[in-house]
Formats: C-alpha cells, structure tokens, sequence
C-alpha cells in the first residue's frame, strides 16, 4: 500500500492555513505502515512474510482494520496530491512540471524495482526460507525485476498527473473555479453513485485482481480517479475551507454507524455462508453491498477527518514538521523495517495477533527514524 508520495509533488507547508494537510499526511502515513504490519500477521500471503494468527477472535478486528484503511487511506492520497496538482502546474508550466514529476516519482520506482525490493525478498529468502545464498547468486535467481511492490501508487499518481498534463495542455482545461461546494446530500449521493461505479468494475477486475507487472488494483481505481478529479476541483474552488463543522458532526455520525453496519457482513457470512470472493466481485449483490458500504465509510472518515483537522489539527510542531518531511521516505522504506522485524521475531513462540500488539510500535517509530536517516544521505531531498 502506500502512499505518501504527496512530500514528493507538493509542499504543503508553504502556508500556515494548510499545515493540517501535512498532519493528515502523517496520519495516513502511520495507517499505511500499520496496514501492512496487520497484514504481515493476519494473512497468509499478499506480503513479503507472513505469520497467520490462529485466533479467529483476532481475525474479525484485524480484517476490519484493514477493510476500513483500504476503504479512504489511499483515495485520500490521491487527493490531496491532486490539491496542489494545479498550482504545481501553473507555477512551472508543462515541460518542466513533467520533468520534476518524472525525477520525483519516477526515481522511487525504479529505486525500489531494482534495489529495495529484491533486497527485502532475499532478507526473506535468506532468514526465513534458510537458502544461505550470497546476494549476488541470489539476483543471478531473482526474477520480478519489474515488482513496483508499494510504488504502485507512486507510479498511479504518475500516471494520473501525466494524464492531466496532457489534458491541459491539449484540451485546456480549466477544471471550473465556479463551482458550489457541495452540501452533505450531494456528498452522499457521489458515495452511492462511486460505490455503484466500483462494483460494476468489480465484476471484470474483483477486489484482489491485479495488474502485473504494475500492481494496480483496478478494483479500487474507480475511487481513486474520483477523488483524484475531485482534489483538483477541490483546489480551485477553495472547498476545502468552506465544508463546515456541521457536515463534519454528519460524516462523524455516518462513519459510526457505518462501522456498525459491518456486522452484516459478519451476519451474512456466518447464516448465509456464501464465498467470500462473493463480496470482493462479480454480479453478486454481495459485491454490490459491500462496493456500497466501503465507499460509505470510506468517504465519511476521508470527510471526517478533513474537518477536524482543518478546526483542530492546524499547528506544528518540530516533531510534526520532521515526520511530515520524511513521510514519502517512511512509505518507500516502511516495508524493509516490517520484514526486518518480523523475521527476526519469527522464532518467538506465541500467536501473530499477540505478535503484533508488541511489534507494531515499534515498526511505526522504526519506519520513521529511517526515514529521518534517509533524508540526510546527500542528493536524497532533491527527489524526496
């Protein structure tokens, strides 16, 4: 997962009314760490290593952990990288605004393909697998060169700001500075129509599908390009600034009662008993249900948080600053200090949901101070 290559195409701190943007991007940061720290320990694959719990009590929170996160945290990114898209654009002019994104973004891809990545799965293939092979005559064997691995959103917002380059130039586009900010009922009419969108996708690209060798799950993609337009739209509208406290005690009360509706979910499944690739897609009107519900809550946490931060979260501090600065750095490098810490602990003999209450602080903290490491090797901030 993750995401916070918005360090790498904006600088948020370039005004004191939007230093609650740099805070929602720490906090997304940490979610993305934690996101994949609960996979390593609740699944059986879909991660470099992984440890399955065998407490079926700790599955259903930790499944709903990572449901909830992978429901907005990554739209959101989209998003706010999209907010200051624009005036990126504006400030630079095409040539040197794709040539700035290709350093920015493009870098970390092939950093990561060719070093980091491979890199990690020998840590893996070496401790975990016990193939005590040197590195070299590991890669001489290595074989998925091309594994964007959590750079797929990286090479998504690439993908995305090239595309929006070329309209603009292209066709002009103006993305309209006119338009109303929408009330809470137009809000929750985009949810349903987006969640509608998503599960019609889902029935060609289901929740889990994969398009080698990028990584891009097509099934989420319909939430990502909506919020990506709408960050843009956002911008030049000033919407952000005019949702009012009233629509964030709304999304606050939606998203409750939305997590609550999760238990459905849980009903269906344990009286019903169908598949559970039934809710991932297909024409099923479990996927229907599900597509619905994931952008329910999704959209009001995004809507939630987005308020509150900008009432309450909007200061800094020189600890928020620094993890603010270094955030694009903790998600490139997140996944090394995951595994390191994982393997090493692989001998402990007690579940992986216990596991993880002790190991997830620390692989937070971890993450963060590498980063802060990372930013000081010389060239590095020019990039990220």
């Amino acid at each position: 997962m993750s995401t916070a290559a918005i360090a790498a195409t904006t600088n948020v701190s370039s005004s004191n009314k939007l230093l609650y943007i740099d805070n929602i991007k720490v906090l997304l940061t940490i979610l993305v760490v934690l996101h994949h720290t609960f996979i390593a320990y609740s699944s059986s694959d879909g991660w470099y290593y992984t440890e399955q719990t065998s407490i079926i009590a700790a599955r259903i929170p930790m499944t709903l952990f990572v449901s909830i996160n992978q429901s907005f945290f990554m739209g959101y990114f989209f998003m706010l990288a999209a907010y200051f898209t624009g005036s990126s654009y504006s400030r630079k002019g095409t040539s040197k605004f794709i040539k700035d994104r290709l350093l920015r973004l493009g870098v970390p891809i092939l950093f990561n393909s060719f070093i980091l990545s491979p890199f990690i799965s020998y840590i893996v293939y070496y401790f975990a697998k016990g193939h005590h092979i040197n590195y070299f005559h590991y890669l001489s064997l290595y074989d998925s060169w091309i594994d964007l691995g959590v750079t797929w959103f990286v090479a998504a917002l690439l993908l995305f700001v090239l595309v929006y380059a070329a309209v603009k130039k292209i066709f002009k586009v103006s993305f309209n500075n006119s338009l109303k900010t929408p009330n809470s009922k137009t809000i929750f009419f985009f949810i349903l129509a987006l969640g509608v969108v998503s599960f019609l996708v889902r029935i060609q690209f289901p929740v889990g599908w994969v398009l080698d060798p990028v990584g891009f799950q097509l099934g989420h993609f319909p939430q990502y390009i909506a919020l990506f337009i709408v960050g843009l739209i956002a911008a030049k509208n000033n919407w952000f600034e005019q949702f009012s406290d009233k629509m964030g005690r709304q999304f606050k009360i939606s998203a409750l009662v939305s997590l609550l509706f999760f238990s459905v979910f849980i009903i269906i499944k344990f009286t019903l008993k169908p598949p559970s690739s039934w809710f991932s897609g297909g024409f099923h009107w479990e996927a229907l249900l599900y597509a619905i519900w994931e952008q329910w809550i999704g959209l009001s946490i995004l809507m939630t948080i987005l308020i509150k931060a900008k009432r309450s979260w909007n200061n800094s501090s020189k600890l928020l600053a620094n993890a603010s600065r270094c955030s694009f750095a903790v998600y490139i490098f997140h996944p090394l200090v995951i595994v390191v810490f994982t393997v090493a602990l692989r001998n402990w003999t007690i579940d992986p949901a216990v596991k993880l209450l002790a190991v997830a602080p620390l692989i937070v903290v971890g993450s963060f101070v590498l980063g802060s490491l990372i930013l000081l090797i010389p060239g590095v901030k020019k990039i990220i």
